[in-house]
C-alpha cells in the first residue's frame, strides 16, 4: 500500500522562516529583461536554461525565495517589456522539481484563475517542492489583461472584496476533511473538495502586495507576507512605513506579518562606475515608450507630477519594476542592505540589469561580505 504524503508545519519544510537576519530572493526571473526595461546588451532572456542558471545560484546561496511576476501581455514599445515570459505556476512546478532550498512562489490574478484551480495547483507545486511553496496574489490592476480574457476590470476595493472571497474558498480546500457548499458573491461552489492536501499546515505561505489603504488591510489580515511597496528611498520614512504595516496585522488583525520589498542592484568598482551604469541602462539604451505605457497602465499620471517628476518615475520603474535602488561598491551594496535590515524588513527580491552575469558577480564578491556583516 502507498504511503501517505506526510503532513509538516511550514516552520518545518520552509525557508522563508529560517532564521537569518535578512532573507533574500529573486524577482521576475520568469520573463525576458527581468525587471530592466532598456534595450542594453546582456539582460536577461527567458529561457529554461537561463532560468535554471538563475535558480542554481538561488540555491547555492540559499536564496529563501524566487518570485516570478505574473504577465499576460507587454507593455509594448521595442522591448514589449513584460510580455514574453513563462506562466508562473509552470514556472513554479519546474522550479520546484529542479531546486533544494528557495521557496518557489507562483503569483496569480484573483479574477484570472478559479480557486478550486488555484488551490489544487499550489497543493501540487507544495508536494513537488517538499513543502517549499507560496502563493502570491495578485488582485488585477491591468486592464488590458484583464480585457485580454474578456473579463471586466471592477472596481477597486470590490476587487478586494473578491480576493477575499477567493483565498476563504482556497483556504477551506487546503484544510477541510469534508466537501462543502459556497454560495457567495463571486463564486459558488458545489461540494468543494480537494485531496492530498497540502504538505505545508496550517496552509502554503501566502503573500500579498497592498498599496493602497484597502490593500493594506487586505494583507494584514489574510496574508503571511506584505510586500510593501518602497515609496520612498529615506530610510527613516520607510522604517514608519513597514511599522506601520507591521502594526496593523499585529494590532487589528492578529497576525504576525513578514515584511519584504523588492529592490535593483546595480554594482560598480566605484559609486560613480555604478551610477554611470544606471545612467546608460535607462538614460540612454531605456525603451521609453514601454516605460510609458508601464506606468500609465499603473494608474500614475502627468496630472499629479510635474514633467520632471514623470520622467523620473518612468525612470524609477524602467531600472527595475520600481524597487529600492542599490547602487554603488559592494561595500555601499552590503550597507544599503544593512540599513533596509533596520527598517524592519524580512526579506528582499531582487533584480540586475545582466541577470546572469551580475548575480555571479554578486555571488563572488558580495554575498561573503554579507555573511561576514551579519545578515544571513
Amino acid at each position: 500500500m502507498a504511503e501517505k504524503p506526510i503532513i509538516k508545519t511550514r516552520w518545518e519544510t520552509n525557508p522563508l522562516y529560517n532564521d537569518r537576519k535578512l532573507k533574500l530572493g529573486t524577482f521576475g526571473t520568469n520573463l525576458k529583461y527581468a525587471g530592466a526595461v532598456t534595450t542594453a546588451e546582456g539582460t536577461h532572456e527567458a529561457s529554461w536554461p537561463n532560468v535554471m542558471e538563475l535558480a542554481k545560484m538561488c540555491d547555492q546561496m540559499e536564496f529563501e525565495a524566487i518570485v516570478p511576476v505574473a504577465r499576460w501581455r507587454g507593455f509594448g514599445g521595442v522591448t514589449n517589456f513584460a510580455g514574453p515570459g513563462f506562466e508562473t505556476f509552470t514556472f513554479a512546478a519546474g522550479l520546484a522539481a529542479a531546486t533544494k532550498y528557495p521557496c518557489i512562489f507562483a503569483t496569480s490574478h484573483v479574477p484570472l484563475v478559479h480557486p478550486i484551480t488555484a488551490a489544487k495547483q499550489i497543493t501540487v507545486i507544495d508536494h513537488i517542492s517538499g513543502g517549499r511553496c507560496a502563493l502570491n496574489i495578485v488582485t488585477g490592476w491591468n486592464r488590458p489583461e484583464i480585457e485580454m480574457f474578456g473579463i471586466e476590470l471592477i472596481e477597486h476595493d470590490k476587487r478586494y472584496d473578491m480576493a477575499s472571497e477567493w483565498l476563504t474558498i482556497i483556504d477551506r480546500l487546503w484544510t477541510d476533511d469534508e466537501e462543502f457548499d459556497h454560495q457567495g458573491k463571486y463564486y459558488n461552489i458545489v461540494k468543494g473538495y480537494l485531496e492530498p492536501k497540502p504538505i505545508q499546515t496550517p496552509r502554503p505561505v501566502v503573500m500579498n502586495a497592498g498599496g493602497s489603504e484597502r490593500g493594506r488591510h487586505y494583507a494584514a489580515k489574510n496574508a503571511d507576507i506584505s510586500f510593501v511597496p518602497p515609496k520612498t528611498r529615506d530610510f527613516e520614512e520607510l522604517k514608519k512605513m513597514v511599522s506601520s504595516y507591521y502594526e496593523l496585522g499585529r494590532d487589528e488583525y492578529k497576525n504576525n506579518l513578514q515584511m519584504w520589498t523588492n529592490c535593483y542592484i546595480v554594482q560598480g568598482e566605484t559609486e560613480n562606475d555604478a551610477q554611470e551604469k544606471l545612467r546608460h541602462y535607462v538614460y540612454e539604451k531605456g525603451d521609453w515608450e514601454a516605460g510609458t505605457n508601464l506606468v500609465t497602465t499603473m494608474g500614475i499620471n502627468a496630472e499629479t507630477f510635474t514633467e520632471e517628476e514623470m520622467v523620473g518615475m518612468k525612470a524609477h520603474f524602467m531600472a527595475g519594476w520600481g524597487g529600492f535602488p542599490i547602487v554603488g561598491t559592494k561595500d555601499q551594496i552590503v550597507d544599503t542592505m544593512l540599513n533596509l535590515s533596520s527598517c524592519g524588513l524580512d526579506g528582499i527580491l531582487l533584480t540586475w540589469t545582466q541577470f546572469e552575469k551580475d548575480m555571479g558577480e554578486f555571488m563572488d564578491e558580495t554575498y561573503p561580505l554579507l555573511l561576514q556583516a551579519g545578515l544571513r
